[in-house]
């Protein structure tokens, strides 16, 4: 067996250890304590051990005691365990990094309460947070925050943010249909080709006002005649995407 090999079972063996000792210790703050003096666990074990559902009463040590206490990623998993307490998790959020902020709104172990205010912190720095921080955002972030990304300035953050496997079509459609909506998403849009191939959203960047017009012709072929009539009615459209769709309709 290589070193590669033993290196992560190693670590897995001393999580292992680590969380039965903890179960051991149940609440007994004395005992915890004693349990990570005698272990002195490393980033990464604590990183594995806090991972696993832990006591409660281990998880409010953990948060109140140095070296632990100091370290903003260690408190992140704190708050991402799924036996911490709304309290506890919601009284670390503030102290959190966009990253570990991120992670908590999108964990599934989390209770809502907690991942809506991660999400509400992590609105409030978004004016803040510099470019490659958004993009890297806009590829994990959950819908809340998504409607946001996907309206911002630059281009880079809107396509990272159609790639978020969490961006649902409905929601998409909502924001194309806005009259507000900017023309680098429907851009980025036209370009995806998650989202090009979806009849759906081909409709809604012909039927988009704002879509540049080069973009809106290009999808008139594809369009069924029920639909081409409709852009042909619909008020506020180009005279000359209408008459394009009208000429489509008469060769279907």
């Amino acid at each position: 067996m290589g070193d590669t090999e033993r290196g992560p079972r190693r670590v897995e063996a001393s999580v292992d250890a680590l969380f039965a000792e903890a179960l051991r210790a149940g609440d007994d703050v004395a005992r915890i304590r004693q349990t990570l003096e005698h272990a002195l666990p490393d980033q990464t074990a604590m990183f594995g051990l806090l991972r696993r559902a832990l006591p409660v009463r281990f998880l409010e040590f953990v948060a109140a005691t140095p070296p632990w206490s100091d370290d903003a990623r260690m408190l992140g998993a704190v708050a991402r365990n799924p036996r911490a307490p709304r309290a506890l998790a919601l009284k670390l959020l503030p102290s959190l990094s966009w990253n570990d902020l991120a992670a908590v709104a999108g964990s599934p172990w989390v209770q809502g309460g907690v991942r809506a205010r991660a999400e509400a912190l992590l609105g409030d720095m978004l004016p803040d947070m510099r470019l490659g921080e958004r993009v890297t955002l806009a590829k994990v972030a959950t819908p809340p925050l998504l409607s946001r990304l996907l309206v911002d300035s630059e281009a880079q953050v809107v396509d990272a943010a159609l790639q978020n496997p969490r961006l649902r079509e409905e929601d998409l459609l909502v924001l194309m249909r806005a009259a507000t909506v900017p023309a680098a998403l429907l851009e980025e849009v036209a370009r995806s080709t998650r989202w090009c191939e979806r009849y759906a959203i081909r409709l809604g960047l012909v039927l988009q006002p704002r879509t540049p017009l080069a973009l809106a012709l290009a999808q008139v072929s594809s369009l069924v005649k029920r639909d081409l009539l409709r852009v042909a009615e619909t008020p506020g459209l180009r005279p000359l995407l209408q008459a394009a769709a009208i000429r489509v309709a008469g060769e279907a």
